[in-house]
């Protein structure tokens, strides 16, 4: 669990609901009553292609009323290039250096919201720098079979076009999820119904706001 300074909160599992009490006819006037938070800075979702960021991102910033921004699409425009085609035609040291700017400039401009970045994003110092400094950062953590059978439905994942994506994939979370744990909340994500995992982000952001 962390607290508002930038320790970091731990979610692995949803809290068992208990045994069901009477629900008073009137609440109790030092009672808390929850409500959406707002966000002091932008919540930068971050972990590996699979991990949910842009799907929950989207409903996340949704319910807490902000604007949901997918980095690699803002990289896309300013390229005029898709992802695989940077990759290609420019190769990942340039894809990298665009992310770096462009996701400085998504933290510089725009008022609080919820960002989605590439998996590759929080492993560049000086990115993971920004965001300390400007954001507030979630890693969305998966194991590698519920990663895999995520990715296996699409072909447009550059860095998985190898002979065995798999082993690719476990070799990238061996290099990546000891960076990733620096986030500020973690949450796991298991293979269960999208609004699940959305309510279990926001109750970890929740948690870790009222600290």
């Amino acid at each position: 669990m962390s607290n508002a300074s930038g320790a970091r909160v731990d979610v692995a599992e949803s809290p068992d609901s208990g045994s069901a009490s009477a629900t008073p006819a009137f609440p109790r006037p030092d009672a808390a009553v929850q409500r959406d938070p707002v966000l002091p800075r932008t919540l930068v979702l971050i972990g590996l292609m699979g991990a949910g960021k842009s799907s929950i991102g989207r409903r996340l910033a949704h319910r807490l009323g902000v604007d949901f921004v997918d980095a690699d699409s803002e990289i896309e425009t300013a390229a005029g290039r898709t992802i695989p085609e940077i990759f290609e035609e420019l190769g990942e040291a340039t894809f990298r250096d665009g992310e770096r700017r462009v996701i400085r400039r998504l933290l510089d401009d725009r008022t609080p919201h919820v960002l989605a970045t590439g998996g590759g994003a929080f492993m560049a110092d000086d990115t993971r720098a920004v965001i300390r400094e400007k954001g507030l950062s979630l890693w969305l953590k998966a194991d590698l079979d519920t990663l895999y059978e995520r990715v296996a439905r699409r072909s447009n994942r550059p860095l998985l076009k190898t002979a065995d994506p798999k082993e690719t994939l476990r070799g990238l979370m061996a290099t990546r999820y000891p960076v990733y744990a620096e986030a500020d909340i973690v949450v796991e994500t298991r293979r269960v119904p999208i609004e699940t995992t959305v309510e279990k982000v926001y109750q970890a952001l929740v948690a870790h706001l009222n600290q």
